[in-house]
């Protein structure tokens, strides 16, 4: 298992200054975010000083967030997001990303299109070299439970489809352990791991209620017991968005994050 930190964590920190603090925390790998690839770039910097940072910390990216509206947009508009796709896609490869994360529509409840679209992104990454891997959120109007994005992924009937798992999307949506165990080992691509603020109800959170792995209401022993049934043993990053983690030191978050994730996963 490769331990990932997704850059979410320690989200106001300068974007080279994060990938520092995840090898010296002693993480594999690191799970960047496009739009701060964006932001780096328009304050002066270049894609090179991301790719340099990397190889200098020794870190690999297993994905990277985020194409979304793909699943918004119609006509002419949705051109404009397959263009969007494929800068992204471009950049996610360039940067050494396996994945790059593809995210359902917020409010737009209709969903017999995914598959459809999914396809064309899927094509557009085998011209680009970085697979789209298809995410659920629990709080979306669209996609928000594990079998609902399952399903989806099988109907697009692609052999380059895949879907990243989430902890708290899972929790989050009443999501089962047999949803889990139904997805085959090798259409997994990632797994974020998180935990829900206790006293909160499932359904009812989003992501700046996600805690520190350990301090919240997910059996993440179950899930993983049944993560290594499958055999999976690729990729896990730790993935919060909590404002109080937020102000506190990030050196220090992230390496009890490491260590709960290796704990769990022992």
């Amino acid at each position: 298992m490769k331990f990932c930190l997704n850059t979410s964590t320690i989200k106001p920190q300068p974007l080279i200054r994060k990938i520092e603090l995840a090898a010296q925390a002693g993480y594999d790998g690191i799970e960047l975010w496009v739009n701060d690839v964006y932001d780096f770039i328009g304050r002066c910097g270049e894609v090179r000083d991301v790719e340099k940072a990397l190889a200098d910390n020794g870190l690999i990216v297993p994905s990277m967030i985020a194409i979304r509206q793909w699943g918004d947009m119609d006509g002419w508009e949705y051109e404009l997001v397959k263009d969007e796709a494929r800068r992204r896609f471009a950049l996610c490869a360039r940067l050494g990303a396996s994945y790059i994360v593809a995210t359902p529509p917020l409010e737009k409840t209709e969903t017999e299109h995914l598959p459809e679209r999914y396809r064309d992104l899927l094509q557009i990454g085998r011209e680009e070299g970085i697979k789209p891997t298809f995410e659920y959120i629990s709080f979306f109007k669209s996609v928000h439970r594990l079998a609902n994005a399952w399903e989806i992924v099988q109907n697009t009937d692609d052999p380059d489809s895949s879907i990243i798992l989430d902890a708290f999307h899972n929790w989050n949506s009443n999501s089962t352990l047999d949803d889990l165990r139904a997805i085959p080992r090798e259409k997994i691509s990632h797994y974020h791991i998180d935990d829900a603020a206790p006293g909160k109800a499932s359904t009812t959170q989003t992501d700046p209620d996600r805690v520190m792995i350990g301090e919240g209401q997910i059996d993440l022993a179950a899930e993983i017991a049944v993560l290594k049934e499958k055999g999976y043993d690729k990729t896990v990053s730790l993935e919060l968005f909590n404002a109080e983690l937020w102000e506190q030191d990030p050196l220090e978050v992230i390496s009890t994050g490491l260590a709960r994730m290796k704990a769990l996963f022992a």
